[in-house]
């Protein structure tokens, strides 16, 4: 094959934790097959992880992020106590910027996109240029969980909110094959979730409890509700339940609509959207789901 014939584009999509998988799609790439990853378009957690492999920080990435336990997550998560979202994510932000450095998305050696959500005018965004750290913030703002980001005169949130599995910034790369990977794929029996990791102390249960508490009641005087919400009530849940239900029939269309080559799904029932702690558990079925998809680029 000709060096053009041996690229790849890839389309990494959302959904929260599940979205370490991707690192082991990248990996069985890496060790099994002849083509190079010369594109990648990301949404979200798709973003994320493709923005830190086009930068050439994945193994950083992957070491750190297979190493933290639940309460690990916990501490990563900093209260905002703000209208435009209960955490400002600064905390693992500025981690991820230590790692990445002060780069261009322009100056990687792989065409990079990030897809993001203009809030206000209702529309997706598409970062290939700028601050891959600014445009990696913007991507993965899950509205009312994490604070939007101001870019360009836009304020940007969660890129998956419009386009959770983005092929359509592939569409014109001058590669052979696209393969995407949607975290939207049907539920499974034998992958339902379990809870693995020590339990949170009780201070930190008491704690999120709190902040979450002030956090629903500020929203409700300044929406003059005068009702409580019940207090077993589960916010994170409903939230990301929402947008998840969303964003799984978003992603139905747009596979359906823009039919990339290879297709790998990973369960939505595989692990909860912050259960980064499940990490190497993720890795590895998403390594045993591109075995599974991607055998006729099998090297050799």
């Amino acid at each position: 094959m000709s060096h053009s014939e041996r690229e790849l584009s890839l389309v990494l999509g959302s959904g929260g934790a599940r979205g370490l998988a991707q690192i082991g799609v990248i990996r069985w790439l890496e060790k099994n097959s002849d083509y190079h990853i010369r594109a990648i378009a990301g949404s979200s957690m798709g973003g994320l992880i493709g923005g830190i492999y086009a930068a050439g920080k994945l193994e950083l990435y992957e070491e750190w992020v297979t190493q933290l336990s639940k309460y690990d997550v916990v501490r990563l998560l900093d209260f905002a106590f703000s209208r435009s979202g209960l955490f400002s994510g600064e905390r693992v932000m500025g981690k991820l910027e230590d790692m990445l450095g002060d780069v261009n998305i322009e100056d990687l050696p792989i065409t990079f996109t990030a897809v993001a959500t203009d809030i206000e005018h209702g529309r997706e965004v598409w970062l290939n240029r700028g601050s891959l750290f600014e445009a990696l913030r913007a991507s993965i703002a899950i509205p009312t969980i994490f604070t939007p980001v101001r870019r360009d005169g836009l304020l940007l949130v969660d890129g998956g909110l419009l386009n959770p599995v983005p092929v359509a910034p592939t569409l014109h790369d001058s590669t052979a094959i696209t393969v995407a990977v949607s975290l939207s794929g049907r539920s499974e029996e034998e992958l339902e979730q379990t809870d693995t990791g020590p339990e949170l102390q009780t201070d930190d249960k008491n704690a999120y409890r709190r902040a979450i508490g002030q956090f629903i009641e500020g929203l409700q005087d300044k929406l003059g509700l005068s009702d409580k919400l019940e207090p077993e009530i589960d916010v994170f849940d409903i939230v990301s339940r929402s947008i998840e239900a969303m964003q799984n029939s978003i992603a139905r269309f747009r596979i359906a609509a823009y039919n990339p080559e290879y297709l790998i799904e990973i369960p939505v029932n595989a692990c909860g959207i912050f259960e980064f702690h499940r990490a190497q558990e993720m890795i590895d079925l998403g390594y045993e789901r591109a075995e599974r998809a991607l055998s006729d680029i099998r090297r050799g």
